[in-house]
């Protein structure tokens, strides 16, 4: 059962392509997405997806949907190929890459659906 939770983790980092927990389609929207984390509006999930925590403005917003619509492609790719779902595959990723990324003062939202901060 670890080894299989470990497949799937190393799977979606290797799908996703990540170096630091976030792909985002373009440098742009990385740029928006990190100051909306260190602004304390938006924030990775227990999911394995980015949420908005507070209101953010519209380009933020499409920076959010841009990266969990690469996210939920990724996570269902590594899913396929550990014959698992998805959700699993993200919650994983979540475990082992984002949550560890993860500054101290921002937030991210637990499996109980609680925005924390770290």
């Amino acid at each position: 059962m670890a080894y299989r939770k470990l497949f799937i983790a190393v799977a979606a980092a290797a799908a996703l392509g990540v170096a630091g927990g976030v792909m985002a389609q373009t440098s742009g929207q990385k740029a928006l997405v990190d100051a909306a984390k260190a602004e304390g509006r938006v924030g990775e999930q227990a999911d394995g997806y980015l949420g908005v925590r507070t209101s953010v403005e519209a380009d933020t917003r499409a920076a959010v949907d841009a990266i969990n619509n690469g996210r939920r492609d990724a996570y269902a790719r590594t899913a396929s190929q550990a014959g698992t779902s998805a959700a699993v595959a993200g919650e994983r990723m979540f475990e082992t890459r984002l949550f560890p990324n993860v500054s101290s003062g921002q937030w991210y939202r637990n499996a109980a659906g609680q925005w924390v901060q770290k």
